[in-house]
Protein backbone atom coordinates (compact mmCIF):
# COMPACT_ATOMS: atom_id res chain seq x y z
CA UNK A 1 0.00 0.00 0.00
CA UNK A 2 1.39 3.40 -0.99
CA UNK A 3 0.83 5.93 1.79
CA UNK A 4 2.39 9.01 0.22
CA UNK A 5 2.44 9.91 -3.46
CA UNK A 6 3.35 12.92 -5.53
CA UNK A 7 5.90 14.56 -3.22
CA UNK A 8 9.41 13.96 -1.99
CA UNK A 9 9.23 10.54 -0.35
CA UNK A 10 12.22 10.98 1.94
CA UNK A 11 11.24 11.72 5.50
CA UNK A 12 12.90 14.29 7.71
CA UNK A 13 14.46 12.99 10.93
CA UNK A 14 12.10 13.78 13.75
CA UNK A 15 14.83 14.03 16.37
CA UNK A 16 16.24 17.50 17.06
CA UNK A 17 19.14 18.40 14.80
CA UNK A 18 20.33 21.37 16.86
CA UNK A 19 21.90 21.59 20.26
CA UNK A 20 19.28 22.90 22.63
CA UNK A 21 19.66 25.40 25.43
CA UNK A 22 22.25 24.79 28.10
CA UNK A 23 22.11 25.92 31.69
CA UNK A 24 24.38 28.87 30.99
CA UNK A 25 22.12 30.38 28.34
CA UNK A 26 19.35 32.86 28.85
CA UNK A 27 16.07 31.32 29.96
CA UNK A 28 14.28 33.34 27.31
CA UNK A 29 15.96 31.24 24.64
CA UNK A 30 13.95 28.25 25.76
CA UNK A 31 11.01 29.87 24.00
CA UNK A 32 12.85 31.48 21.12
CA UNK A 33 10.86 31.35 17.87
CA UNK A 34 13.02 31.04 14.77
CA UNK A 35 12.28 31.57 11.10
CA UNK A 36 9.24 32.93 9.30
CA UNK A 37 5.52 32.57 9.86
CA UNK A 38 2.22 32.88 8.07
CA UNK A 39 -0.62 33.98 10.34
CA UNK A 40 -4.14 33.93 8.95
CA UNK A 41 -6.47 36.47 10.52
CA UNK A 42 -3.36 38.06 11.95
CA UNK A 43 -4.89 41.49 12.50
CA UNK A 44 -7.84 40.23 14.51
CA UNK A 45 -7.66 40.61 18.26
CA UNK A 46 -6.27 37.15 19.02
CA UNK A 47 -4.18 36.93 15.85
CA UNK A 48 -2.55 40.31 16.43
CA UNK A 49 -1.63 39.43 20.00
CA UNK A 50 -0.06 36.22 18.69
CA UNK A 51 1.89 38.10 15.99
CA UNK A 52 3.32 40.51 18.54
CA UNK A 53 4.35 37.69 20.86
CA UNK A 54 6.03 35.71 18.07
CA UNK A 55 7.95 38.79 16.92
CA UNK A 56 8.98 39.54 20.50
CA UNK A 57 10.37 36.01 20.76
CA UNK A 58 12.52 36.23 17.66
CA UNK A 59 10.38 35.63 14.58
CA UNK A 60 12.24 36.97 11.52
CA UNK A 61 9.50 37.31 8.92
CA UNK A 62 5.72 37.57 9.21
CA UNK A 63 3.16 37.19 6.44
CA UNK A 64 -0.37 38.09 7.51
CA UNK A 65 -3.29 36.74 5.50
CA UNK A 66 -6.46 38.78 5.87
CA UNK A 67 -9.73 38.97 3.99
CA UNK A 68 -9.74 42.78 4.18
CA UNK A 69 -6.30 44.32 3.82
CA UNK A 70 -7.49 47.94 3.94
CA UNK A 71 -9.09 47.51 7.36
CA UNK A 72 -5.89 45.87 8.57
CA UNK A 73 -3.52 48.55 7.30
CA UNK A 74 -3.06 50.44 10.56
CA UNK A 75 -2.25 47.25 12.52
CA UNK A 76 0.36 46.27 9.95
CA UNK A 77 1.92 49.75 10.03
CA UNK A 78 2.05 49.57 13.83
CA UNK A 79 3.82 46.20 13.71
CA UNK A 80 6.39 47.51 11.23
CA UNK A 81 7.09 50.53 13.41
CA UNK A 82 7.47 48.39 16.51
CA UNK A 83 9.68 45.79 14.80
CA UNK A 84 11.60 47.74 12.12
CA UNK A 85 14.22 45.03 11.58
CA UNK A 86 11.66 42.37 10.63
CA UNK A 87 10.00 41.78 7.27
CA UNK A 88 6.22 42.04 7.68
CA UNK A 89 3.78 41.64 4.80
CA UNK A 90 0.00 41.53 4.52
CA UNK A 91 -1.92 39.86 1.70
CA UNK A 92 -5.61 39.81 0.96
CA UNK A 93 -6.59 36.15 1.07
CA UNK A 94 -9.90 34.31 1.09
CA UNK A 95 -8.90 31.18 2.98
CA UNK A 96 -11.77 29.22 1.40
CA UNK A 97 -10.20 29.63 -2.05
CA UNK A 98 -7.58 27.01 -2.84
CA UNK A 99 -6.14 29.18 -5.62
CA UNK A 100 -5.91 32.30 -3.46
CA UNK A 101 -4.29 30.41 -0.59
CA UNK A 102 -1.71 28.75 -2.85
CA UNK A 103 -0.81 32.05 -4.51
CA UNK A 104 -0.36 33.79 -1.14
CA UNK A 105 1.75 30.96 0.28
CA UNK A 106 3.94 30.98 -2.84
CA UNK A 107 4.40 34.73 -2.49
CA UNK A 108 5.35 34.43 1.19
CA UNK A 109 7.85 31.68 0.42
CA UNK A 110 9.41 33.78 -2.35
CA UNK A 111 9.66 36.76 0.01
CA UNK A 112 11.15 34.97 3.00
CA UNK A 113 12.90 31.99 1.43
CA UNK A 114 11.38 29.52 3.87
CA UNK A 115 8.11 29.13 5.76
CA UNK A 116 8.62 27.66 9.22
CA UNK A 117 5.32 28.33 10.98
CA UNK A 118 1.62 28.53 10.19
CA UNK A 119 -0.92 29.83 12.68
CA UNK A 120 -4.59 29.84 11.68
CA UNK A 121 -6.76 32.48 13.34
CA UNK A 122 -9.18 33.19 10.47
CA UNK A 123 -12.70 32.28 11.52
CA UNK A 124 -16.32 33.31 11.66
CA UNK A 125 -19.06 32.83 14.22
CA UNK A 126 -22.80 32.56 13.89
CA UNK A 127 -25.65 32.16 16.36
CA UNK A 128 -28.44 30.27 14.61
CA UNK A 129 -30.99 27.93 16.08
CA UNK A 130 -30.26 24.58 14.46
CA UNK A 131 -33.88 24.04 13.49
CA UNK A 132 -33.91 27.31 11.52
CA UNK A 133 -30.36 27.37 10.16
CA UNK A 134 -30.03 27.49 6.37
CA UNK A 135 -27.63 25.30 4.46
CA UNK A 136 -25.76 28.42 3.35
CA UNK A 137 -25.25 29.54 6.94
CA UNK A 138 -23.98 26.09 7.93
CA UNK A 139 -21.63 25.80 4.94
CA UNK A 140 -20.08 29.24 5.39
CA UNK A 141 -19.01 28.54 8.96
CA UNK A 142 -17.62 25.10 8.14
CA UNK A 143 -15.96 26.42 4.98
CA UNK A 144 -14.09 29.27 6.69
CA UNK A 145 -13.25 27.66 10.01
CA UNK A 146 -12.46 24.09 8.97
CA UNK A 147 -11.86 23.94 5.22
CA UNK A 148 -9.97 27.24 5.25
CA UNK A 149 -7.60 25.97 7.93
CA UNK A 150 -7.03 22.75 6.00
CA UNK A 151 -6.28 24.54 2.73
CA UNK A 152 -3.73 26.79 4.44
CA UNK A 153 -2.13 23.85 6.26
CA UNK A 154 -1.93 21.80 3.08
CA UNK A 155 -0.31 24.58 1.05
CA UNK A 156 2.20 25.39 3.80
CA UNK A 157 3.00 21.73 4.49
CA UNK A 158 3.86 21.22 0.83
CA UNK A 159 6.36 24.09 1.11
CA UNK A 160 7.84 22.65 4.30
CA UNK A 161 8.27 19.26 2.66
CA UNK A 162 9.93 20.73 -0.41
CA UNK A 163 12.18 22.90 1.79
CA UNK A 164 13.22 19.86 3.80
CA UNK A 165 12.96 21.92 6.98
CA UNK A 166 9.86 20.68 8.76
CA UNK A 167 7.94 23.24 10.74
CA UNK A 168 5.06 24.02 13.09
CA UNK A 169 1.34 24.36 12.36
CA UNK A 170 -1.05 25.65 15.02
CA UNK A 171 -4.82 25.67 14.53
CA UNK A 172 -7.14 27.82 16.60
CA UNK A 173 -9.84 25.47 17.83
CA UNK A 174 -12.03 26.51 20.76
CA UNK A 175 -13.52 25.46 24.04
CA UNK A 176 -16.54 24.99 21.78
CA UNK A 177 -14.77 21.93 20.35
CA UNK A 178 -15.01 20.33 23.79
CA UNK A 179 -18.26 21.64 25.29
CA UNK A 180 -21.53 22.85 23.79
CA UNK A 181 -21.79 26.63 24.01
CA UNK A 182 -24.31 28.08 26.45
CA UNK A 183 -26.57 30.01 26.30
CA UNK A 184 -26.06 30.84 22.60
CA UNK A 185 -27.02 28.32 19.87
CA UNK A 186 -23.91 27.63 17.77
CA UNK A 187 -24.11 24.11 16.38
CA UNK A 188 -22.23 24.89 13.16
CA UNK A 189 -19.47 26.76 15.00
CA UNK A 190 -19.06 23.98 17.55
CA UNK A 191 -18.85 21.35 14.83
CA UNK A 192 -16.34 23.41 12.83
CA UNK A 193 -14.03 23.66 15.82
CA UNK A 194 -14.44 20.02 16.87
CA UNK A 195 -13.50 19.09 13.30
CA UNK A 196 -10.28 21.09 13.67
CA UNK A 197 -9.30 18.96 16.67
CA UNK A 198 -9.66 15.80 14.62
CA UNK A 199 -7.96 17.39 11.62
CA UNK A 200 -5.06 18.35 13.87
CA UNK A 201 -4.76 14.73 15.02
CA UNK A 202 -4.81 13.40 11.45
CA UNK A 203 -2.19 15.82 10.17
CA UNK A 204 0.02 15.29 13.23
CA UNK A 205 0.04 11.57 12.42
CA UNK A 206 0.57 11.98 8.67
CA UNK A 207 3.10 14.79 8.60
CA UNK A 208 5.38 14.00 11.54
CA UNK A 209 7.58 11.98 9.14
CA UNK A 210 8.38 15.29 7.43
CA UNK A 211 9.32 17.02 10.67
CA UNK A 212 6.04 18.94 10.72
CA UNK A 213 4.34 19.32 14.09
CA UNK A 214 0.60 20.01 14.09
CA UNK A 215 -1.03 21.27 17.29
CA UNK A 216 -3.95 23.46 18.32
CA UNK A 217 -5.06 25.87 21.00
CA UNK A 218 -8.59 25.98 22.37
CA UNK A 219 -9.38 29.42 23.78
CA UNK A 220 -12.31 29.87 26.10
CA UNK A 221 -14.46 32.97 25.98
CA UNK A 222 -12.02 35.78 25.28
CA UNK A 223 -12.67 39.48 25.77
CA UNK A 224 -12.49 40.48 22.10
CA UNK A 225 -14.54 42.69 19.80
CA UNK A 226 -16.60 39.64 18.81
CA UNK A 227 -17.82 39.34 22.39
CA UNK A 228 -18.68 43.00 23.00
CA UNK A 229 -21.91 44.96 22.94
CA UNK A 230 -25.14 45.17 24.95
CA UNK A 231 -26.73 42.41 22.89
CA UNK A 232 -24.63 39.74 24.55
CA UNK A 233 -24.32 41.26 28.03
CA UNK A 234 -26.46 38.48 29.50
CA UNK A 235 -24.37 35.82 27.79
CA UNK A 236 -21.14 37.38 29.10
CA UNK A 237 -22.54 37.14 32.65
CA UNK A 238 -23.36 33.47 32.10
CA UNK A 239 -19.90 32.73 30.71
CA UNK A 240 -18.22 34.34 33.71
CA UNK A 241 -20.51 32.59 36.18
CA UNK A 242 -19.71 29.19 34.65
CA UNK A 243 -15.95 29.73 34.87
CA UNK A 244 -13.90 28.98 38.02
CA UNK A 245 -11.82 32.10 37.30
CA UNK A 246 -15.00 34.18 37.19
CA UNK A 247 -14.15 36.17 34.07
CA UNK A 248 -13.38 36.07 30.36
CA UNK A 249 -9.83 35.74 29.10
CA UNK A 250 -7.60 38.49 27.74
CA UNK A 251 -6.06 38.06 24.28
CA UNK A 252 -2.56 38.24 25.76
CA UNK A 253 -3.37 35.25 27.97
CA UNK A 254 -3.41 33.04 24.87
CA UNK A 255 0.07 34.02 23.73
CA UNK A 256 1.96 31.83 26.20
CA UNK A 257 0.52 28.71 24.58
CA UNK A 258 1.15 30.09 21.09
CA UNK A 259 4.81 30.83 21.78
CA UNK A 260 5.33 27.53 23.56
CA UNK A 261 3.90 25.48 20.66
CA UNK A 262 5.97 27.45 18.11
CA UNK A 263 9.29 27.31 19.94
CA UNK A 264 12.03 24.94 18.80
CA UNK A 265 12.26 23.43 22.26
CA UNK A 266 8.73 22.08 21.75
CA UNK A 267 9.98 19.71 19.06
CA UNK A 268 8.39 16.70 20.83
CA UNK A 269 4.96 18.32 21.15
CA UNK A 270 2.82 17.04 18.30
CA UNK A 271 -0.92 16.35 18.08
CA UNK A 272 -1.62 18.33 21.25
CA UNK A 273 -4.53 20.66 22.00
CA UNK A 274 -3.86 23.28 24.67
CA UNK A 275 -7.01 24.52 26.40
CA UNK A 276 -6.74 28.13 27.60
CA UNK A 277 -10.08 28.86 29.27
CA UNK A 278 -9.58 29.74 32.93
CA UNK A 279 -10.72 26.26 33.95
CA UNK A 280 -14.20 26.31 32.38
CA UNK A 281 -13.63 22.86 30.91
CA UNK A 282 -13.73 21.29 34.37
CA UNK A 283 -17.46 22.03 34.70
Amino acid sequence: MVLYKGRNQSSIPTSPSKTFIGASECALNRFRVHGNAIVTGGTGTLGLAACIALLEHGLSGLAIFDVNVKQSEHQVISLRERFPSRVITCSQVDVTSETAVQHAVDLAADTFGTINHLLCFSGVVGCFNAIDMSAAQWRRIIDVNTTGSFLCAQAVARKMVDQGTGGSIVFTASISAHRVNYPQPQAAYNVSKAALITLKNCLAAEWARYGIRTNSVSPGYMDTILNEGPGIAEARDVWAARNPTGRMGLPEELTGAIVMLSAETSSYINGTDVVVDGGAIVF
